[in-house]
């Protein structure tokens, strides 16, 4: 029997000063932005990387970061081109068959728990969604049987919207809900987690 063995996907930009976290940016600067995304990146690898049931994989922008040293030793792929949604769908596209979680890397509250947890809700569902309190989603997942289906056209990225206009994408299909967890783009969002810190 051939099991399909399900991917994380954790989408990653290249953690350097002024590339990264723009708008906590523009509140913090950019030392301190650069410095939560790097913290975040980190954490994120060490705790779902290991976990063995599933595979790993960072997708990098920009492109040519791919042969860059990510932390954790987690194989790196390109993004390519495009907006957020061309990138997720040619993910989608490329991976082996199998079920498909994409995470960002900016989560701090992301845990092994909520991987299983997505994963188990796509032995049921076509599609999963971990929502984020801003109106878009930290967490979406395929289970790409029989097709990949094309859910990420006309979503208005970065605003409240996301989750709406992507589940509009998703007529005919079952759709299961993971935790809702919170991104850190503001900085009140950005003083919560460093009072989670200590």
């Amino acid at each position: 029997m051939n099991v399909e063995r399900p991917t994380l996907v954790v989408m990653a930009k290249l953690p350097v000063a002024g590339a990264v976290k723009s708008r906590l940016a523009a509140e913090v600067g950019v030392a301190e932005a650069t410095r939560f995304y790097r913290t975040t990146l980190r954490r994120t690898l060490m705790r779902l990387s290991p976990d063995r049931r599933w595979r790993t994989v960072l997708a990098v922008a920009p492109d040519r970061s791919a042969r860059w040293a990510w932390p954790c030793g987690v194989p790196a792929c390109p993004q390519g081109r495009g907006d957020l949604g061309r990138r997720m769908q040619r993910i989608m596209d490329a991976i082996p068959p199998g079920p498909v979680v994409i995470v960002g890397s900016d989560i701090p509250g992301i845990r092994p728990r909520h991987i299983a947890s997505a994963f188990r809700l796509l032995g049921r569902s076509d599609a999963v969604f971990g929502p984020a309190e801003d109106g878009g989603y930290w967490l979406v997942g395929l289970r790409r049987r029989p097709r990949v289906p094309q859910i990420f056209d006309s979503v208005r990225w970065s605003s409240d919207h996301a989750l709406a206009d992507t589940l509009a994408n998703c007529q005919g299909l079952s759709v299961g809900f993971a935790a809702t967890l919170p991104d850190v783009d503001t900085a009140a969002g950005w003083r919560a987690w460093r009072r989670l810190e200590g």
